[in-house]
């Protein structure tokens, strides 16, 4: 149905915008039940939420008329969980309350906080802000929320997942307890539902999930190379030649790395993490919008709330964490029912990760290999013949220079340089591995038989009876042995990453002098084949090669055949039953004598104390040893000596005429 009952200003206002019936989520907020209350709102990216808020606010800012009273104290507030986010609101609000002259401000941060406040504080009637910020101009007094008549919490999840719920509650522990409260979130958790009920009353609840997530976007999964990442989001680029695509990486560095190889092949890409200055990102989202740029290459920062036109494919080069980060990934795409396409790059070692999350997330992915270079060249030609340039009416000017052309070229010559002039502007696409058809894991796991413990220490994939039967796995060979340190921990992983398989598809393996041998299941074999005779030569060379026989000299020993057996133990008897030996008569210890003087015979009757100097007392001659004494035959004279005190030291008396020196004041 069309928007009825409306404002006039904001019916002028969508017409322009090419509104013509609302969505779900909209038609659900003007309902007249709608109407001055408190609403909690679920409804999926790309529904039309800011709209649809922005309409709900309308009867509760303005009078019969449609007009605003003059800038003041904010009349609403919206919280947005993130700065791209909040400026994205307050454009879409600044056109929706155009006609009626609404000063909207906004306020996130990186920006100047002093002149959040001047705007502020000359007047307005609409707050856009982040959390952080808008604590801090609470606490420092910058921010009046006294005349406050709404306040909306956009994307609440998403504040509660970032750790913003503290501030949430400080907000609106701040505001007017008479408010309408807004609030509108993609997933109704049960944080959310406790938020609502603390600070809403007589909420309408209102769902507009539909059964089918994103249905107006298709999802595609591509198993590659764990090695191969950059090459594959290449070739992706280039099979689908989208005007606006987003990459999402998990890391910062994650996103340099992988914006500086885009731009380096040829790529028009522009980067966006949390790193970047806000003023760096503003750049960044509108050179996309302008079209200067096609890809943006972003962490999860930009998976929330940013409405990017012409935003046709969105590829995940790492693998979402969880069912919420996939559908608001996807969910920049497929928007205002236009039709995306969100593309998964699977790495072998991550493909039951990747069906967990689409499983989650209740999604069908449509599973095949990575594009191919011969695929991407066989579009380019289709895509040259219908080329705005050959198809556009060509000016007069330009007939006269392409007949001056045909004077001394033919039209062949012309035609070849007019296709290579388009190649050169294209990046080359890359040649990647093909795994071959995907084949999806099932949840009765077949039986697996009897396993044979192989010479790494670990098992073999396959059941003896294969094996004897002479159906086991096929040998290669990598010259790498025990004379380099060879070792299955760091053996398989290097296996794993050349030959593009996974460590179940490794059997037995046999490390010698200077090579070592493993087998591959056959299924896998001709797949690891082919990887590793297409991988870089870095000094680590793996071929096939046939199995080790028994009899090799540095191969495994031979069956040497069963223990012999041990000699059967010795009688045991208990000690009373022993023999005990012969008992030998023995002659008494002979006593020595010893020095023994009694005292009667001039033994002393005390060791004689050591001299101490402590003992002398003052005016008394000094007790010198014997070893000192003149007259018993040492070096020195033995005399009265008055006792002198040490120099230097401190005294506490205070004489006349002499100065203090002491510790604390004189007595």
């Amino acid at each position: 149905m069309p928007f009825a009952k409306l404002n006039p200003s904001f019916e002028r206002a969508l017409a322009e915008k090419g509104y013509a019936e609302p969505t779900a989520v909209q038609a659900a907020v003007i309902a007249p039940e709608a109407e001055g209350r408190d609403l909690l709102v679920s409804a999926q990216t790309g529904s039309g939420k800011t709209v649809a808020y922005g309409l709900a606010l309308g009867p509760t800012l303005m009078d019969e008329d449609g007009k605003l009273p003059p800038p003041g104290a904010p009349l609403a507030l919206i919280v947005a969980p993130t700065r791209e986010l909040a400026q994205q609101v307050e454009r879409e609000l600044a056109w929706l309350y155009g006609e009626a002259k609404a000063r909207v401000v906004v306020c996130v941060g990186g920006m100047d906080p002093r002149r959040e406040q001047r705007a502020m504080s000359a007047g307005c009637h609409i707050v856009v802000a982040t959390p952080g910020r808008l604590r801090d101009h609470l606490e420092r007094g910058n921010f009046d929320g006294s005349a406050l008549r709404a306040v909306v919490l956009d994307e609440a999840d998403e504040m509660l997942d970032l750790g913003f719920r503290d501030d949430l509650e400080f907000i609106l522990d701040a505001t007017p307890p008479e408010r309408r409260t807004l609030l509108f979130s993609a997933t109704l958790a049960r944080d959310i539902v406790t938020l609502a009920r603390n600070y809403q009353r007589d909420a309408l609840r209102i769902d507009t999930q539909p059964d089918v997530q994103h249905a107006d976007i298709e999802y595609k999964a591509f198993l590659i190379a764990p090695n191969e990442i950059e090459h594959a989001v290449v070739n992706v680029l280039r099979f689908f030649d989208p005007r606006g695509c987003i990459v999402f990486c998990h890391t910062r560095e994650a996103v340099r790395h992988m914006h500086s190889n885009l731009v380096e092949r040829g790529f028009a890409a522009v980067a966006l993490s949390g790193e970047l200055s806000q003023n760096e990102r503003n750049i960044a989202l509108q050179a996309l919008r302008d079209g200067r740029a096609r890809v943006l290459v972003a962490t999860d920062v930009a998976a929330r709330g940013l409405d990017l036109p012409d935003l046709g494919l969105v590829i995940h080069a790492e693998l979402p964490t969880n069912r919420a980060a996939l559908l608001h990934r996807s969910g920049r795409t497929g928007r205002a029912g236009k039709k995306g396409v969100s593309v998964l790059l699977v790495p072998y070692t991550r493909r039951r990760r990747a069906e967990q999350v689409l499983q989650a997330a209740g999604l069908n992915a449509a599973w095949s290999g990575p594009p191919t270079a011969e695929e991407i060249r066989k579009l380019d030609q289709e895509r040259l013949l219908t080329d705005p340039l050959l198809t556009d009416e060509t000016p007069e000017e330009d007939k006269a220079l392409a007949a001056a052309l045909l004077e001394g070229r033919s039209a062949e010559d012309i035609a070849a340089a007019l296709i290579r002039l388009y190649r050169a502007r294209l990046p080359s696409p890359e040649e990647l591995f093909d795994g071959g058809a995907y084949k999806p894991n099932t949840r009765d796991k077949p039986v697996r038989g009897p396993r044979e413990p192989n010479d790494a220490g670990g098992d073999s994939q396959w059941d003896r009876s294969a094996r004897e039967q002479g159906s086991g796995g096929v040998w290669f060979r990598l010259n790498v042995g025990r004379e380099k340190n060879a070792d299955p921990k760091w053996l398989i992983p290097l296996i794993c990453r050349r030959g593009h398989v996974t460590k179940p598809d490794i059997g037995a393996i046999r490390i010698f002098g200077r090579e070592t041998k493993f087998e591959i299941i056959p299924a896998s074999a001709e797949r690891f084949a082919a990887a590793v005779r297409d991988a870089v030569d870095d000094g680590v060379k793996i071929e096939p090669a046939a199995a080790p026989a028994p009899q090799d000299r540095n191969g495994p020993r031979p069956d040497r055949g069963p223990r012999p057996e041990r000699p059967p133990p010795r009688d045991f008897k208990p000690r009373e039953e022993r023999p005990r030996p012969a008992y030998e008569d023995r002659a008494p210890r002979e006593e020595k004598p010893r020095d023994f003087k009694p005292r009667s015979e001039g033994a002393p009757a005390h060791k004689p104390r050591p001299y101490n100097p402590l003992d002398q007392k003052p005016g008394e001659a000094a007790a010198a040893p014997d070893w000192k004494r003149e007259d018993k035959g040492g070096p020195f004279k033995v005399g009265p000596r008055p006792f002198k005190k040490k120099p230097g030291k401190k005294s506490n008396d205070q004489r006349p005429g002499k100065p203090f020196k002491g510790k604390g004041p004189p007595r």
